[in-house]
């Protein structure tokens, strides 16, 4: 479901005029999507990640890696986590997803400047992550409130890549009545 999202969030940007590059590997990372645009206030980047999970089972943070020496959880714990362990595990998290060295080279060496952090999330088994990952400086979408604004939205271009893409998503799949 994740690139599914990911070619989502992508028509949503390409709609809105932003230049896009998908799935950046760099070694054992990557980047979900970047993406440029000239807007009226100058250049304007974007670093996107994507989480779209439709049965999410923990949270989207992993446990900071001193908690779980110190008490042999794993990473992906479900176990209920303190705002203490929240906060810095998703300290770590945003160090791996956008300040990881590679990353912030690529972008600089692609555009020069401010690039946003920002996360989409579909359904979320823990509202206070969420919560704490925007106070890291985090915009957050909800994959939902994409998807609707891609069916009822005025955009700059009709439609790109993935436009059959959303016209599936779109579509009544009620059976229709016999005539």
């Amino acid at each position: 479901m994740a690139l599914l999202a990911e070619e989502l969030v992508e028509e949503w940007l390409n709609r809105q005029g932003y230049f896009t590059i998908r799935g950046i590997k760099l070694g054992v990372h990557e980047i979900d999507l970047l993406a440029v645009r000239l807007g009226q206030s100058g250049v304007e980047c974007r670093h996107i990640e994507v989480q779209a999970s439709v049965r999410p089972v923990s949270y989207i943070t992993p446990l900071p890696i001193a908690t779980q020496r110190r008490t042999g959880r794993a990473a992906g714990s479900a176990k209920e986590r303190s705002d203490d362990e929240l906060r810095e595990g998703i300290g770590e998290w945003v160090k791996k997803k956008f300040d990881h060295p590679p990353k912030t080279k690529l972008r600089t060496q692609l555009r020069h400047g401010d690039w946003t952090r920002e996360l989409v999330v579909h359904v979320v088994r823990h509202e206070r992550e969420l919560e704490l990952i925007r106070d890291a400086g985090i915009k957050v979408h909800r994959l939902a409130d994409i998807v609707r604004e891609l069916k009822h939205g005025d955009f700059v271009i009709e439609g790109a890549a993935g436009a059959n893409l959303v016209d599936l998503v779109s579509m009544d799949l009620r059976p229709e009545p016999d005539a």
